[in-house]
């Protein structure tokens, strides 16, 4: 080795050494100073604390806040440390002199910690020795080169003790005064801040008078720094001290736990929720859920929920998954009934009626067959058991009735209605669409209040965008709604419109106009006391076994989901969405300002001939007109199958054929002829219906039915005869109908005479078990043959 070389090595020692040292210095702090769980904290759009839930270490400790109030800062900095903006992390005239005193005392009786000695101490909770105040003064100094002055603040304020149970700044202001933070008073924010310091004062009947001397003397030091006027200090001492800590609010807890949930599958650190929640709305809903309930008590029902969503910004703004009642085990409050899946009833009858409106299945008013309906061994009912006949589709979904639902469902296929579902964003179809079958539109399946309110908001979106879109769509309008102000709706680009969606807007518009009519058969009194100045579409669904009611309502601005029932799935007489659901959803509405209807999309109307009577699309024998406006899908209907051009004698009494009337004595004429079984209950509701004239006799050509029909059983029924109290077979009532009421009807079971019946035509029999063959003659000879099969008593199910 040269001397030259041997003169450098101690240099290039040092060097090492000293970048050695550097580096361990950088390294010194950790990227997390604090790694002590928080509590969850859902704050409502304006920053008003709404709910919050204990850290799992048992402390109410919250997340950082962004800023520390100004009357804090000086507080604390008077208490704790004058000099915290020009000292480097640690104050060596405050150390020296707090050493000096303890030498003289013999005794620790002053502390010369700054700030941010005090935030890495509470930060490494060790046992404090010589050796260890050295690490947090060199650990200070290093915190002071990665963090501002104010960052050390907001470590400080949320990480310091309060007393109890309670951990930092925010907590303490809620847990002893109930208000946040910045809204404290001096004598308030005084208290707090001499806490740190000595956490144990707080305790409810002792050390009051210590705490109020610590607190006085905070404020006389304040008014000496020139931080407050004397007068304001002397009415600051007047003020009371906190007596015990305080339960902190509980207005969104089920939101609080849906984010919590969310938040752990995501990984995310912060537990901090600012919500798009209106603190006033969320509030008064809470306040009118409860005085629901303890009306519904009385009838065992315990749970309701409801859900409001904002159209225009697709945000959550209330959100109440049950009535909160933690202390009363049973009443099950725990659980979120907007994320509960439940039957819906008839709340997807709307979605069925615009799917075919847009896939051109029917016209808004095309008459749809209610009459006793067997397909399979599946026998739907109308919620009053009584029958229309023949009912325009419209009216179909405002009366909410249910065969001619489940006929609407036949015609589209449960398939592709299943698919349609799926795609809209249900996603409680756990089960393949056989599963469910035609059951489907009658609450067959389950849904939740969340997926259903989200089908509607994207339906509701879709309409109020197709001007701001060109009449094209935004793909995104169906996504879920926003409840974290955090997340924002996705905004569409221009190369990523569509021309068409799973529902257009047409379809849309037609079915919340027949939303906005919704009736109830025997309800109507009922109905009139949600009329009001407001439009509104809405629709209630009732699940099988009055187990849960609920309430679906929409205008341009918002749209309200309602579930009333038992989170145990008990059901009760009289629990029907009309009676309990339907006054709070009206009652939720007048909480929210009024606005204006949809604007009507006028280029996704196509503008139809319909025929007045049967809603179809105007045949060559309709006399009758009308210009329907109805999505452009609406061409594709078929034509009206019920006028039909019949032949008359010349005194226009009785229906002819060319065998006895030359055609140029006839009088030929549209008419207006249902098949006799929706006949014979459409006459019964409208009396200007005009059946078909008889033939003229010796005309007709006898065996060619068309005026007969069997209302039950329908052709391939299963029919199950049950046993008799006494325990004989009972007997099956068969139900026919012929256009004309005063005929004869001869009845035959394989081939056997078995009654004879006139004007009301059925006839009481008990076949034997196995399939058989009906034969009905009329007194014409017109024939009507279909089969039926009865099951043996073991195979009734």
């Amino acid at each position: 080795m040269s001397g030259k070389n041997r003169y450098l090595t101690p240099f290039l020692l040092a060097d090492l050494f000293v970048l050695l040292l550097t580096a361990t210095f950088l390294l010194l702090l950790p990227a997390r100073l604090f790694r002590t769980p928080t509590s969850y904290v859902l704050e409502a759009s304006n920053g008003t604390l709404l709910s919050a839930a204990i850290a799992s270490d048992g402390q109410w400790r919250f997340p950082q806040a962004d800023t520390v109030p100004e009357k804090f800062t000086d507080c604390i900095l008077v208490f704790e440390d004058k000099r915290f903006f020009q000292h480097p992390g640690v104050d060596l005239l405050a150390l020296s002199r707090a050493m000096k005193q303890n030498f003289n005392a013999k005794s620790i009786v002053s502390g010369g910690s700054t700030l941010s000695m005090q935030t890495i101490r509470l930060s490494r909770r060790k046992e404090r020795t010589v050796w260890q105040k050295i690490y947090e003064i060199i650990l200070a100094v290093r915190l002071e080169i990665s963090y501002s002055k104010l960052e050390i603040l907001q470590l400080y304020a949320s990480n310091a003790p309060f007393g109890s149970n309670v951990v930092g700044l925010e907590a303490a202001a809620w847990r002893y005064y109930g208000r946040s933070p910045q809204t404290l008073s001096w004598g308030e924010m005084a208290t707090l801040a001499v806490l740190p310091n000595s956490p144990s004062l707080v305790h409810p009947g002792k050390n009051s008078a210590r705490l109020i001397t610590k607190r006085n003397n905070l404020l006389d030091a304040l008014v000496s720094a020139g931080k407050l006027d004397r007068a304001s200090a002397d009415l600051a001492k007047l003020e009371p001290i906190p007596a015990q800590p305080r339960p902190l609010p509980q207005e969104a807890p089920h939101l609080l736990n849906r984010f919590r949930t969310a938040n752990s599958r995501a990984g995310n650190y912060s537990t901090r929720l600012h919500s798009t929640l209106q603190e006033d709305l969320q509030i008064r809903l809470n306040g009118m859920l409860k005085r629901y309930q303890n009306r519904y008590r009385a009838n065992d029902i315990n749970n309701i929920a409801a859900l409001v969503l904002d159209v225009k910004k697709g945000t959550v703004i209330a959100y109440a998954g049950n009535i909160y009642q933690p202390d009363n085990a049973e009443m099950e409050s725990h659980v979120d009934m907007i994320r509960a899946p439940r039957s819906p009833g008839s709340t997807l009858k709307p979605i069925l009626y615009a799917s075919m409106l847009t896939e051109g299945y029917l016209l808004p008013q095309t008459l749809i067959p209610d009459i006793p309906t067997q397909i399979g061994n599946y026998n739907p009912q109308n919620y009053d058991l009584g029958y229309d006949g023949a009912i325009p589709a419209n009216q179909a979904l405002s009366r909410s009735l249910n065969i001619p639902a489940v006929r609407m469902l036949q015609t589209y296929k449960y398939p592709r209605f299943y698919d349609q579902l799926k795609k809209l964003g249900l996603s409680t179809l756990s089960q393949p669409a056989d599963h469910y079958g035609l059951s489907l539109i009658l609450g067959g399946s389950e849904v939740t209040a969340w997926d259903l309110s989200t089908i509607y908001l994207g339906m509701a979106r879709s309409l109020n965008h197709y001007n701001d879109y060109s009449g094209k769509y935004n793909p995104y309008d169906y996504q879920e709604p926003v409840y974290n102000q955090q997340q924002a709706l996705i905004k569409p680009r221009e190369s990523e419109l569509l021309q068409s969606n799973l529902l257009n807007n047409g379809a849309i518009w037609n079915t919340f106009n027949a939303m906005e009519e919704v009736m109830r058969p025997g309800e109507e009194g009922l109905w009139e006391q949600f009329s009001s100045s407001r439009r509104v579409a809405w629709k209630t669904g009732t699940s099988f076994g009055f187990r849960d009611g609920w309430a679906v309502g929409l205008n341009p601005d918002y749209v309200i989901c309602v579930w009333v029932g038992n989170a145990d799935g008990e059901g009760r007489p009289g629990l029907t969405g009309v009676e309990v659901a339907a006054p709070v959803l009206f009652d939720i509405f007048k909480l929210l300002p009024a606005g204006k209807w949809f604007v009507k999309p006028a280029h996704q109307l196509s503008q139809i001939r319909v025929c007045r009577q049967s809603g179809f699309k105007a045949g060559p024998y309709c006399p009758d007109i009308k210009i329907e406006e109805t999505s452009p899908s609406g061409e594709k209907t078929s034509p009206c199958p019920y006028h039909k051009m019949i032949h008359l004698d010349p005194s226009g009494n009785y229906r002819v054929t060319d065998l006895c009337v030359t055609p140029s004595e006839m009088q030929h004429k549209s008419w207006f002829i249902l098949p006799p079984a929706m006949e014979y209950y459409y006459r019964i509701k409208h009396s200007d219906y005009r059946s078909l004239p008889a033939w003229m006799p010796g005309c007709l050509d006898a065996g060619q039915n068309s005026v007969m029909d069997m209302i039950y059983p329908k052709s391939g029924a299963v029919v199950y005869i049950p046993l008799e109290f006494n325990g004989e077979r009972g007997k099956v009532i068969f139900t026919a109908t012929h256009r004309n009421p005063e005929a004869k009807i001869f009845w035959h079971i394989d081939q056997e005479f078995v009654g004879e019946t006139q004007f009301n035509h059925q006839l009481s029999t008990s076949p034997s078990p196995g399939k058989h063959t009906l034969t009905l003659v009329d007194e014409n000879g017109e024939r009507l043959v279909q089969n039926f099969t009865v099951l043996p008593q073991e195979k009734r199910k």
